[in-house]
């Protein structure tokens, strides 16, 4: 399977592919590429939705975190091979993995962003805000026949007014009415192997000439006080951007773009 991707920029020149977040897609940082292809002329930005979000398919179990980063070596193999990789939230663990099985140095990858990401495991409970996203999403009786409906669905369900929106441009038409485009099943295993993964051990020990890069959400809930101080620690370069939440490239678009501009020359 090639995920469906977008391409903005030159048909030629240095690439970085960009990556979203669980239950997001390419569309959610077309702006965001749209910002970096402006500032940065010469360089090609690759947008791909990822397995079972947008419009890729499923691909073939498991649904794995590292399944997704394979997804992106088939990718490479057709659109070419990135320099820089940014990807958020679930979309910085795969490019963390992707970094892994990637050769790294002059002319290939050479620095990988994570955006508001924490490279642990993390304890899974029901209470955690995708977690109930997902669910609501669940409860939902689809075909609807309004994006208005699913708003008022997931307002009822407890979740802001930006949530509840966000989740609307996960709805596509058929011919009876609305459904969700995601693979509710796929995103619900990638997400229990997102929890799982720790990947602490590449921060810690980095590949020689490979730069990594933390940007962290100064207002995001998704660190503790061991995990900062972890992070600290690790010889990595570590940023905060003080008035963003955990969706830094929507909150401070213009600090994301100047953080990760400094990779592309």
């Amino acid at each position: 399977m090639i995920l469906a991707h977008r391409v903005i920029g030159p048909e030629v020149g240095p690439t970085a592919f960009l990556l979203h977040g669980i239950l997001g897609s390419g569309t959610n940082l077309m702006g965001f590429a749209r910002g970096l292809a402006t500032r940065h002329p010469l360089w090609r930005f690759v947008v791909p939705d990822l397995r079972g979000h947008g419009d890729s398919g499923p691909g073939v179990p498991p649904h794995t975190v590292a399944a997704c980063a394979d997804d992106l070596q088939r990718l490479a193999a057709v659109v070419g091979s990135p320099q820089v990789v940014v990807g958020h939230s679930f979309g910085g663990k795969v490019a963390l993995i992707y970094a892994q099985r990637a050769t790294v140095g002059s002319g290939v990858l050479r620095d990988v962003w994570v955006l508001d990401a924490p490279p642990g495991a993390a304890r899974q409970t029901s209470d955690h805000e995708v977690r109930r996203v997902l669910a609501a999403a669940r409860a939902l009786p689809t075909p609807v026949a309004s994006r208005e409906a699913v708003t008022a669905h997931f307002l009822a369900a407890g979740f802001s007014t930006a949530i509840a929106t966000w989740m609307t441009t996960n709805i596509t038409r058929r011919a009876d009415g609305l459904v969700f485009k995601p693979d509710l099943a796929v995103i619900e295993a990638l997400l229990e192997d997102y929890f799982m993964n720790d990947l602490w051990g590449l921060l810690e020990a980095p590949p020689a000439g490979l730069g990594l890069h933390m940007l962290r959400a100064g207002k995001s809930d998704r660190w503790d006080v061991a995990t900062l101080a972890r992070l600290a620690a690790a010889p990595i370069d570590v940023r905060v951007l003080p008035d963003a939440g955990h969706w830094v490239h929507v909150d401070d678009p213009a600090g994301v773009m100047a953080c990760v501009g400094e990779s592309l020359p």
